[in-house]
Parts: structure tokens; sequence; C-alpha cells
């Protein structure tokens, strides 16, 4: 069998990310496994495994992002037998609709971010992200009827959709595989008698300015308490700004961002996730992983990780009051 995915997730060029390695195992259970990834001018197709190829769209402007992965679709699905899977269904999700419909292929959508919440289309985001969010999820009316399959990555989506009249025989859930390494010693901080991590892109939906607000409540009382944030995004600038303005430089630390976690799920006395919402959630069964005590909102896959690990405590989204109360009770 052979397939052909869409996706979006340039970490894939990386040769030590972990999507490229997910990717890697996720092949061996096809004969073949053909990605197109939209991006910019960065290379030209690539052989990453005995039967696992990459192929850049190289556009121009990411305006021709989809009409270049319509035209890359065409040339490697003419050779037959492939079935189609899309990594979301908004931009992706229409490439292979395209396909789809062109070629006579059983379409398959992935659904790996909670498009249901309430905050996925908030202003709560910004302007900018919540008109983006507003047009995906458009697009993702749109499609989901027509897919074949939709593959997502929690329950909590899967009851979304049957909301919309889904039929519950198209949908699976299957969450995301951890593969936590352990390897490597632990960052110290002695400076800190406990520790908080916070882990993530740091992007508006992510909300890690809650988690500084927090904070702020919790050194009242734990002035030797530390939060550790690590990661990467467009909101680092306005974060370590906040911390400098409430006087939290003392207490608050900014690592780069690194495929091995484990080092810090093994230092920290507890995991914060203040999203606004999450597909999954994969720091959150990471961090279960690693048998790290978790303070989260009520999103991704909160309710089946509860299940198994009686160490997580939930807090209604954005509510700071709750993020201290949950993180003092760890200190007594």
């Amino acid at each position: 069998m052979k397939v052909l995915m869409i996706s979006t997730d340039r970490n894939i060029f990386k040769e030590d990310s972990a999507v490229r390695a997910r990717m890697i195992e996720y092949g061996k259970n096809y004969d073949e496994l053909h990605i197109i990834i939209f991006s910019k001018k960065i290379t030209s197709e690539t052989k990453i495994a005995e039967n696992v190829f990459i192929y850049p769209t190289n556009s121009s402007s990411k305006f021709f992002y989809i009409s270049d992965a319509i035209k890359i679709g065409k040339k490697i699905l003419r050779s037959g037998g492939f079935q189609l899977t899309c990594q979301d269904p908004f931009e992706c999700g229409f490439v292979g609709w395209k396909l789809s419909r062109k070629l006579k292929i059983p379409l398959e959508l992935q659904i790996h971010t909670d498009i249901g919440s309430p905050y996925f289309t908030s202003l709560k985001l910004g302007w900018s992200l919540a008109f983006l969010n507003f047009t995906r999820f458009q697009i993702a009316k749109f499609l989901l009827p027509k897919a074949d399959k939709i593959r997502v990555v929690s329950v909590r989506i899967k009851n979304f959709l049957l909301t919309r009249e889904i039929a519950t025989n198209k949908i699976e859930v299957r969450p995301i595989k951890i593969n936590l390494k352990t390897d490597g010693l632990p960052k110290q901080y002695p400076q800190f008698d406990f520790i908080a991590l916070a882990v993530g892109r740091l992007e508006p939906e992510k909300n890690i300015s809650l988690a500084i607000d927090a904070w702020q409540e919790v050194v009242k009382k734990f002035p030797r308490a530390g939060l550790i944030i690590v990661g990467s995004g467009s909101e680092l600038k306005f974060l370590k700004s906040k911390v400098q303005s409430l006087k939290l430089g003392n207490n608050i630390a900014f690592e780069s961002w690194t495929e091995n976690l484990a080092v810090y799920y093994k230092t920290a006395d507890v995991f914060l996730n203040t999203s606004f919402y999450e597909g999954y959630g994969m720091a959150l069964a990471e961090a279960t992983t690693a048998d790290c005590p978790i303070v989260s909102s009520d999103v991704g896959a909160v309710n089946e990780i509860l299940q198994s690990n009686r160490r997580l405590a939930v807090c209604p989204i954005g509510d700071k009051n709750c993020f201290v109360a949950k993180i003092t009770e760890l200190f007594k």
C-alpha cells in the first residue's frame, strides 16, 4: 500500500526533529510514504528513508502553496495504488479534496487541534489569528462532510464532530504516540526550591501569559519558586517584556526549544498547561509519561489522560486563581 500525505510541518526537513523520526516510523506501515510539505524555496525532493519521500512545494509565496501542492500531488498519484491523507481539514484538506475529486481517491482528513473550542476563533487570540482560524473553520465545515474518513487525536474532537452530524463510523480516534527520550542530565536551577514547567509554541492560543500572571501570585507566598518556559514563537519578545515589567526576572527563565524535553519534565515539580485550546496536548502526555504532576486547563485529551493520571489537576480555561490554588497545594 502507498500513501500520499499533505502537510504543513516544515520541521520534517530537520534531520534531528521528532516529526521526521515519526514519519520514518509511520512509513514502516506502508510500501511507500510520500509527503508534500507547504514551503517556500527550500530544496528538491528528498528521500529520508528507504520508502519515505518528502516534497517541498518550493513556492515563491505562501499564496501558491495550494496550487503547487496540487501539481506535485497529481504527478505522484499518476502511478496509482495510493491512499490520501491530509494533516489538517484546512489548506492541506483543500489540496486533498481537489486531488481526491480529480483522481477518484478516498479522502482522509486529520484533525490535530480543537476546532470546536469557542476559543479557536476568539478575539482573545488577537485579530489576525482569530480571522485566520475563522476562515479555516469555514473551510473545515465545507470539507469534513466530504471526507471518507476523519482521524482525530482526542474524544473531545470526536464529540464535536458528532454534533456537526458527521457519521460516527467515519471518525477514528487515534492519540499521538509518545516517544520520550530520558537520556541526559536535568537542567539545574539551584536558586529555586520549586520548579514549574511550561512547554510549547509561544503563540496566543497557548496563553503562556496566564502562567506568568499566576506565577506573580505564587512567588508572593514562595519567593524561591521558579517557572521555566521552554519554547519559541511570535510571543517570545512580548512574554519576556511582561516578565521584566512584573519584576519576575529572578523567578522566571526562558529556554530555547529542544526535542529532548524529558530532562525538563524530570526536573520539574509541576507541569503547567494554560492553553485556550488543544487538539490532543502532546506535552500533557509526555509529562504523564515522565510522572510529572500536572495542572492544566480543560482542553485536548485532558479527560482521557485523567483516567490514567491522578496527578493531573484541571482548571477552567483562563482561571488564574484556580492555577494559583492548585500550584500552592503542591507546595503543601
